[in-house]
């Protein structure tokens, strides 16, 4: 019997104006369809749960057989039907690509990057036909000193890496985005594995202690599920720009998105907040590796690219990645059990101040996330819940819960093995309720009330009692000022002496003063009648800016009525405000027992 798929469906990709910001990509089918070949855009991207619709940036398309061109008519929004032809049909597309993020493409005379699900047709009918991909450098631009960054298997490349690239089947193709520039370049070898960190932007970061951290990450995360490692090479493609933060993971790479000074400088040897956090996201997507990308829910196997793929299972597969992803730190040794803590304490923090919490449950969150939680608008923080944090202390509560009623002999972990063994080994879908089922199966534990209460009700999580378990106090007070957000306490005696003054209003920059984003349920804001979009100008007679409201807030005396001037559009209002005392929504934890050998095992230190 012949093999069809012998010839692959063949991909040529070249950044040919790059200031106009166009890809030109070329998809060549062998043998196509004898009633017309089909070619379609995907509608999303997996890892982002939301229609973004990437036919729309298709510029200009044609198609081809040898010299003769071929009618392409367009069926619906992203799908293309090619006129029959004897021979081999090539698709050609111009695509417009100016989107910075993680999920995109960008292209100028500096960088081209792109992800697949942007720049790849799909040949229908054809998806699991391997494919090849020509990568060119870019056209009318100096690109002596650039260099190719991606996961795909190489066939054939030049010392910078253009040139010919595989992938098994349609869906490795577009798991595997491609990073193009000047790139800041460093790897490291985890267990036998070499990862590529390959840096866009200018930056003068100290690469070896990058190296160095990353590697301790990725060692104590490939350890956990149990070595060898599900790939033979990873890359970390980062974009380093003045601010930025974001991530989305890959099969055998991550994009990840920071700020310039995120990254750990020369000479430098502290552990910023900026670095711990960058170094966070590394872990997140890392953990994506396994956690999404191999154990995946029943409804992303096989993925379903022009169309939503709902399921209820997004508090697991970013919330307990989530969970996990400080938890890798501390277990790794990159940061302390004391900074664990404090990052622990201001994710409580976050999630007592979200009112969603109480409107939403984790599983209506996870979803909606097609058009709530990727659709955010001014009301998003009274009425959604966010499945990455309230599913990260969902799998903290899990974790603490099973370690406590099987006395340490069993835990989240070896849920979370089970599952690698069952569905990641062997890419059996997740069905929606396979992870509560698994945990009872491992644990030996009845675990049913507790499911109920984290994942179909809002009642507020039993975090106190499970971190007593572990010798840790939770100590719910207000905040003492507008950066206040908790953390680790060492004197249980000392109390706060000062509450802020609370409006209720989140404000961002504006020209004009500071503008009002969100008004949060229940709030004095919202009572005197703020909305988003006004822009506060004065309060109590004083003018303010989004820099000095914060201050100007605590000038305030609770319980006494002050003016503020408003301007909604373009008319000046005044509303009748009174401020009130902070409400309970600020966490910290103090170590009630300094030894605690549960603990150590949990977090997994030296006793």
């Amino acid at each position: 019997m012949t093999n069809r798929t012998a010839q692959p469906i063949r991909y040529v990709i070249r950044p040919t104006r790059p200031e106009a910001h166009l890809f030109e990509a070329r998809c060549t089918v062998a043998d196509p369809d004898p009633l017309g070949q089909r070619f379609a855009m995907a509608a999303w991207i997996p890892g982002s749960y939301m229609i973004r619709e990437f036919a729309k940036h298709v510029v200009s398309i044609r198609a081809m057989s040898g010299r003769r061109e071929l009618v392409v008519r367009k069926e619906d929004k992203h799908t293309w039907h090619v006129s029959p032809a004897s021979g081999p049909v090539t698709l050609v597309l111009e695509i417009f690509a100016h989107d910075a993020s993680v999920r995109g493409a960008w292209l100028d005379r500096g960088r081209a990057f792109f992800n697949g699900t942007s720049v790849f047709p799909r040949a229908l009918g054809r998806e699991h036909d391997p494919c090849e991909v020509e990568l060119l450098p870019p056209a009318r631009i100096d690109t002596k000193r650039w260099r190719v960054a991606t996961a795909l298997p190489v066939v054939k490349a030049d010392a910078r890496g253009f040139g010919l690239y595989r992938a098994t089947d349609y869906d490795e193709l577009v798991d595997s985005p491609v990073e193009m520039g000047e790139l800041a370049w460093t790897s490291f070898t985890a267990c036998g594995v070499e990862h590529v960190v390959a840096i866009a932007g200018r930056v003068d970061a100290d690469l070896e202690r990058l190296a160095r951290d990353m590697k301790r990450i990725c060692e104590a995360q490939i350890r956990f599920f149990g070595e060898p490692a599900p790939m033979d090479r990873y890359v970390f493609l980062v974009n380093a720009l003045a601010d930025g933060y974001g991530g989305l993971e890959h099969r055998a790479s991550t994009a990840l998105t920071c700020g310039r000074n995120d990254l750990p400088r020369v000479g430098e040897s502290r552990m910023s907040d900026e670095y711990r956090t960058f170094l966070g996201l590394v872990s997140h997507e890392y953990f994506h590796t396994w956690n999404v990308k191999r154990i995946k829910p029943s409804a992303f196997t096989p993925y379903q690219l022009d169309r939503e793929s709902y399921t209820t299972q997004l508090w697991a597969f970013e919330g307990l990645t989530s969970y996990y992803d400080d938890l890798m730190l501390v277990r790794s040794g990159v940061i302390k059990v004391d900074e664990y803590l404090t990052l622990l304490a201001r994710n409580v923090t976050n999630l007592l101040r979200n009112p969603g919490r109480h409107r939403q449950t984790v599983t209506e969150s996870s979803f909606d996330a097609w058009t709530k939680y990727y659709r955010q608008d001014e009301n998003t923080p009274n009425a959604v819940v966010s499945y990455y944090l309230k599913g990260s202390l969902v799998g903290l509560c899990l974790d603490l819960e099973i370690r406590t009623r099987t006395r340490g002999r069993k835990s989240l972990d070896d849920v979370m093995h089970a599952l690698w063994a069952r569905h990641g080994q062997t890419g059996v879908g997740v069905d929606e309720d396979g992870i509560e089922r698994l945990a009872q199966e491992v644990s030996g534990l009845d675990l049913r009330r507790f499911f109920d209460l984290a994942l179909r009700s809002t009642d507020e999580l039993p975090i106190a009692r499970l971190l007593k378990t572990q010798g840790l106090t939770v100590r719910v007070r207000p905040m003492t000022h507008a950066q206040d957000r908790g953390g680790l306490v060492r004197d249980a005696a000392a109390r706060p002496k000062k509450t802020a003054v609370w409006l209720g209003a989140r404000t961002t920059a504006d020209a004009g003063g500071a503008a009002v984003t969100h008004v949060l349920e229940g709030s004095p804001a919202q009572a005197a009648m703020l909305a988003q979009g006004d822009v506060i100008i004065a309060i109590d007679g004083l003018r303010v800016t989004a820099r000095t409201i914060d201050a100007a807030v605590q000038r305030l005396v609770p319980g006494r009525r002050v003016e503020v001037h408003a301007f909604r559009r373009d008319v000046l209002e005044r509303f009748a405000l009174t401020p009130v005392a902070s409400p309970p929504d600020t966490c910290d934890l103090l170590v009630a027992t300094p030894k605690h050998a549960g603990r150590d095992r949990w977090l997994g230190v030296a006793p």
